[in-house]
């Protein structure tokens, strides 16, 4: 529940904006939201680009939040249409204003799983330089929607036998 003195969450608000975000950046880099929204694996190239251009060393805190802000809009997104996940309001005490936006799936075990794409942008800021396809591939296994190790794969071989 949100804290006393703080709004409440605005899911619907979130959701507006941050489809909003990606488009801006997509149409900024050159992609057009029909392209995008067709596969929005297409802003990969652009956003790989842009990301591997910028003078991180001298980011002032207001850029890294910038930065922080447009690659959740972008891994949101990309979870959103590639593999119908969609946002999702939790509780929780240790956030400033008691709740936060998460991503939510069914993975291929059929298992619902979520996760706050902040974190996985954290770890990525922890990881320089910026990989999109693999903040990408972390947000795709932690859902468990990518083959995991030893799943045996697309085919029921299990590859990590002899």
């Amino acid at each position: 529940m949100p804290r006393a003195n703080t709004p409440g969450p605005d899911l619907e608000r979130w959701i507006e904006e941050g489809r909003l975000t990606i488009l801006d950046i997509a149409s900024m880099l050159g992609v057009s939201q029909e392209v995008y929204e067709g596969d929005p694996l297409t802003l990969i190239p652009a956003l790989q680009n842009y990301t591997s251009r910028l003078p991180l060393a001298e980011f002032e805190e207001s850029d890294w939040v910038t930065l922080q802000s447009d690659l959740i809009a972008y891994i949101a997104d990309f979870l959103i249409r590639r593999h119908g996940a969609h946002w999702k309001v939790v509780d929780d005490p240790s956030m400033p204003r008691g709740y936060r936006y998460v991503v939510e799936v069914e993975g291929r075990d059929g298992e619902t799983r979520r996760i706050d794409p902040v974190d996985i942008v954290r770890v990525e800021f922890g990881n320089l330089p910026i990989e999109i396809t693999r903040m990408l591939a972390s947000a795709e296994l932690t859902l468990h929607l990518a083959s995991q190790p030893g799943d045996g794969g697309e085919n029921g071989a299990d590859s990590s036998r002899p």
